[in-house]
């Protein structure tokens, strides 16, 4: 008998049922596609670090004889060394108008075991003895449409060399592949390559030498003593700092990216469940007031509260079914499409959505879990009603004229709006949770958009007014204005900047950061710094300019002063004062007056690279120039890496703010679709009554929707108030060594929300509206009150 009530009231209240599985469906896929994406992630790095022997230690320098090997091998810990060459050369890739930069990295000719070893996807392995052959990463020979025994010209040390691409690989150091100094990858125009040492090191006269060691650890083995060591040992040779995984470019990247998962695996599915969870509240409040009655004659023949209890805990237990049956698919299917957008950034041998029982497992706790908590205070009254409490009329509510009513600008209004206004008035918590739904639904949405606004922000700060230039040139070494000159005589070369990289070690008591301090010229030049107030800073005569965060993370202000260890030259170490910081999004940058540092250093008129502004008709010109300069070693175009950017970040982003979107919508309808049926079944009577007594059907359908109306004008502030909110709790998250997210939202996003709340809202509206033009006006007036 039970089971038969039940099923007459789940299709009596389809559309509410329909609407809270829906919302619980979009919390049961967000859970399993993020959760599922963040450990099909997890499982591939660990898999993948073990399996290819990712390197614990990694230290760059200048020169050492391979003899240091052996003497590291014999260190208290260290389970492998591995030395090598790696350089950054320019490459003339066909297809491709602008000079592409790759990252060589010397492997032995015979393949063995190897500390952070490669990945064959396609082709071979070099051949012994060869010295034309060259491995390149799967990234950056897909971007470029690179295959197997494809041609390639690169530059090395100032001598072209045409090698045969052998094979396309991966490897585990170089998951997100960028370069240093990159935050977002570049893979037309920047990758890396694998060639043999002994091609290698006669070309860069490094014979019986390296400049980058790896070393691995046994477990238990103290990371810090090691690093210590290596750094005392390499002083001599130009060794930079050895550094560990946590550090490691591409390591680090993933790391961040795993953190910022986790929370939102955490946060997003909350949301939506909590949302669920009043739905039910709401809709099972209802039915057990309008069924009090029956709930206790039930008790009054034998029924046990727990039965009772029970029969109405099946209602929200048929609502997480539903949601489950649609949740899990869907969120199958979002985990595949987010896996899809992180193999665009992160490169595994095997990257796929891992979907296993625990995981559905805990999708199903969860759900049952938010609904049952939303049941419960419905069901409680259900379970306390004694059966004749319950088989007696509920007492009429006491209804009075609020003192607001009273006042005379209230009598002005027309009744239909007092009529509104009284009703809110009466159910002050349902209006409340309705709103905050309805508002957390539309910080979803700005969230969504917040995604967007803020990356677009950063780019047109970064490449708009920080970086003015249209090319930056870095050479391989210091060079003296000889090679200025050089490129100021080429033909469609219109200014020539130039600039001086230094390595240091920036010291401020016990913190220290390893940078390189950027010397500028003074004046406008084409790397402008930016205050907090986005004017212009200009570089002072002496001192030190530096980042916000750079400051933030030494700990100083403008005034204090720092110890700069220079890790180039005869190495001087210099107390130097903090003049100003500067408001920067991308990297940490040190900066001082090109001259003042020259001074410092010793120097005369040396410099690392140059910024250049060139004509548009002649570009690429200068780029087939610079591609032939012996002295250049690394080449980035400003609107070729923009618009890189702006593609990867698109692509990225766009479909995040989509299924916001969506989801959020359905939030949105799902509150007012429900509030309203809600308030169709509890006010019927009255409705009806008024359609007697001459009201048109219009009029009725504006008291009715008239209240949704208000809820969602209540709730549009108090959305964009918690999505800015939430944009400014996600801040915090962004805020890295290389990039800090602003707190952006333009106008339009803010119109955005809004627009799309409206015609959610507007949606629900049109269903209820035709339940209201379907009542029957006879059967609803015989039903007792």
């Amino acid at each position: 008998m039970l089971g038969r009530m039940l099923w007459r009231d789940l299709w009596h209240l389809r559309g509410q049922l329909v609407a809270a599985a829906l919302v619980v469906a979009c919390g049961i896929s967000v859970l399993l596609a993020l959760r599922g994406t963040y450990q099909s992630l997890l499982l591939a790095q660990t898999d993948y670090y073990q399996t290819h022997r990712l390197a614990d230690v990694f230290a760059h320098l200048r020169r050492a004889p391979d003899s240091l090997a052996e003497q590291m091998r014999q260190w208290p810990g260290v389970a492998q060394v591995q030395t090598r060459l790696v350089v950054e050369v320019t490459v003339d890739v066909p297809g491709l108008a602008e000079p592409a930069i790759a990252k060589l990295v010397s492997v032995p000719s015979t393949h063995r075991p190897l500390l952070n070893d490669l990945q064959l996807v396609r082709g071979r392995y070099l051949d012994a003895g060869a010295s034309d052959q060259v491995l390149v990463s799967e990234v950056f020979a897909t971007a470029n449409g690179l295959q197997v025994a494809d041609k390639l010209g690169v530059l090395l040390h100032g001598r072209k060399k045409e090698l045969v691409i052998m094979g396309i690989a991966l490897s585990p150091e170089f998951v997100y592949e960028v370069g240093h100094g990159m935050v977002f990858p570049d893979n037309r125009r920047y990758g890396v390559m694998w060639i043999a040492h002994e091609t290698l090191a006669p070309a860069f006269d490094m014979q019986g030498a390296f400049n980058d060691v790896s070393l691995s650890l046994w477990r238990g083995a103290s990371e810090q003593a090691v690093m210590a060591a290596l750094d005392g040992l390499l002083l001599r040779y130009g060794g930079l700092n050895a550094h560990g995984r946590d550090t490691q470019l591409s390591h680090r990247f993933l790391t961040d990216e795993l953190g910022e998962l986790g929370v939102m695996t955490t946060a997003l599915p909350s949301l939506f469940l909590a949302v669920s969870a009043f739905l039910l509240y709401v809709v099972l409040s209802r039915l057990v007031a309008t069924q009090r009655p029956q709930i206790g004659l039930l008790k009054a023949f034998g029924f046990t509260d727990f039965r009772v209890g029970l029969h109405y805990f099946q209602f929200a237990l048929v609502t997480v079914v539903i949601g489950l049956f649609l949740g899990v698919p869907l969120g199958l299917v979002l985990g595949q499409k987010f896996v899809d957008i992180y193999r665009a950034f992160f490169h595994f041998p095997s990257l796929r959505f891992v979907a296993d029982p625990a995981l559905i497992g805990l999708c199903v706790g969860v759900s049952l879990l938010s609904a049952g908590a939303g049941a419960w205070l419905s069901v409680r009254k259900a379970i306390l009603l004694a059966p004749a409490e319950a088989m007696r009329p509920q007492a009429p509510a006491r209804y009075r004229a609020g003192t607001w009513l009273q006042q005379r600008w209230a009598l002005g209004l027309p009744a239909s709006v007092r009529m509104i206004a009284r009703n809110l008035v009466r159910r002050p918590w349902r209006a409340l949770g309705s709103v905050l739904g309805i508002a957390c639904a539309m910080g979803l949405l700005l969230m969504g958009r917040f995604a967007m606004d803020a990356p677009n922000h950063m780019l047109s700060v970064q490449f708009n007014q920080v970086q003015r230039y249209d090319v930056m040139v870095t050479y391989n070494e210091a060079l003296g204005p000889r090679a200025l000159m050089a490129m100021g005589g080429m033909d469609g070369v219109i200014q020539v900047e130039s600039f001086r990289a230094l390595p240091a070690w920036l010291v401020h008591g016990h913190r220290r950061k390893r940078i390189d301090v950027m010397g500028l010229m003074q004046g406008k030049g084409q790397h402008q710094l930016l205050g907090a107030d986005g004017h212009a800073v200009d570089l002072p005569p002496q001192g030190l300019v530096l980042s916000a965060k750079l400051a933030d993370i030494l700990g100083v202000v403008p005034g204090d002063r720092l110890t700069l260890e220079a890790l180039e030259g005869r190495r001087p170490v210099l107390d130097i004062p903090v003049v100003s910081v500067v408001d920067e999004m991308l990297g940490l940058g040190a900066y001082m007056d090109a001259r003042a540092l020259a001074r410092l250093l010793g120097e005369e008129n040396t410099s690392s690279g140059a910024f250049l502004r060139i004509e548009a008709d002649k570009a690429l010109q200068v780029y087939e120039r610079l591609k032939r300069m012996p002295v250049v070693a690394g080449i980035a175009v400003a609107h070729a890496v923009q618009q890189s950017v702006r593609q990867t970040m698109e692509r990225a982003f766009f479909f995040f703010s989509s299924i916001l979107l969506v989801f959020a919508c359905v939030i949105i309808a799902g509150m007012v679709y429900n509030s309203a049926r809600i308030a169709l079944s509890e006010r019927g009577n009255e409705l009806a009554s008024l359609s007697v007594l001459g009201f048109t059907q219009r009029e009725v359908v504006f008291l009715l929707l008239g209240e949704q109306l208000v809820l969602l004008l209540l709730a549009i502030p108090a959305g964009l108030a918690i999505g800015y909110g939430l944009c400014a709790m996600l801040v915090p998250m962004f805020d890295r060594d290389m990039f800090r997210v602003p707190l952006v939202l333009t106008p339009w996003s803010y119109a955005y929300a809004v627009l799309a709340a409206l015609v959610a809202s507007a949606l629900s509206g049109v269903l209820v509206s035709r339940r209201i033009r379907q009542l029957d006006l006879i059967a609803v007036l015989k039903t007792r009150e």
